[in-house]
């Protein structure tokens, strides 16, 4: 007959006062959480099989993962996805995660709908992207599809055409020395990174305006000029210099009468 080990003494540990030590048979076997203790009634001269044991040990190792789940999602939001991945880290088994994911969504720590609510506010609020771009995000956070297209749904198509027309304004102003035609070429490579939807792309496109004045619509074609010039000035001069001048710029979206102005304007300054 196999003798039981008993609770010979338990001891706080210094480091953490949640902690304690078991010794078993005057040897240190374990150590335990502070609740994991009481709801054992763990106490000297209590006899512990090696199934109890194992029991709670499987019980504080869920409770250290829980405590570490908890610490993480101190210093903000997480979806179940990054949880996961965090107590794999520590090297957590998949029966203890699922025991721990189970108490967080219980107590309601995680929950990856108010997640993916929270993100798409926040990015709506510090970014111009679109929704494309935080579907992929969510989706790299491990957010369900469904969840991911239920919470963008809520957001009014007008919503994203305004966003987008902000986002063509921008590349309108950093862009003044660019032809209406290369601007909305420009526009249209942007909202498609950024991640809006084709049909959105298409209306703001197709109502697009540029408003310029005479000097600056001239800044724009001049400057393009210039740089024609320096490319095909080297290489190439007479007719075949301005017909290269003129397909480059036409194709640019400039129209001849300009073209011709600006041409003539470099020629006088050589």
């Amino acid at each position: 007959m196999s003798i039981v080990p008993i609770i010979t003494k338990i001891t706080q540990q210094k480091r953490s006062n949640e902690r304690y030590n078991i010794f078993l048979d005057g040897t240190y076997a374990f150590s335990v959480d502070e609740e994991v203790l009481a709801r054992n009634q763990l106490s000297k001269n209590k006899e512990l099989t090696d199934f109890d044991i194992g029991e709670i040990q499987y019980e504080d190792e869920i409770r250290k993962g829980f405590n570490k789940a908890l610490v993480y999602l101190s210093y903000r939001m997480r979806s179940e996805y990054e949880i996961v991945l965090h107590l794999r880290e520590h090297e957590m088994g998949d029966a203890c995660i699922e025991e721990i994911m189970h108490k967080l969504r219980q107590y309601g720590y995680v929950n990856d709908e108010d997640y993916a609510k929270a993100f798409v506010n926040t990015q709506l609020r510090t970014s111009d992207k679109g929704p494309r771009h935080m579907g992929n995000g969510l989706k790299e956070k491990g957010v369900a599809p469904q969840i991911t297209e239920a919470i963008l749904e809520q957001i009014r198509v007008e919503e994203w055409q305004e966003r987008a027309e902000q986002v063509i304004e921008k590349v309108i102003k950093k862009n003044p020395k660019q032809s209406k035609m290369q601007i909305k070429k420009k526009g249209e490579d942007t909202l498609s990174r950024k991640g809006y939807s084709g049909s959105v792309v298409s209306n703001v496109l197709a109502n697009l305006t540029i408003e310029r004045d005479k000097d600056e619509q001239w800044l724009a074609i001049y400057s393009q000029a210039k740089k024609a010039h320096t490319k095909y000035s080297k290489k190439y001069e007479g007719y075949e210099y301005k017909q290269r001048m003129k397909q480059t710029l036409f194709r640019k979206g400039f129209g001849m009468e300009e073209i011709d102005r600006a041409i003539d304007q470099l020629e006088e300054e050589e």
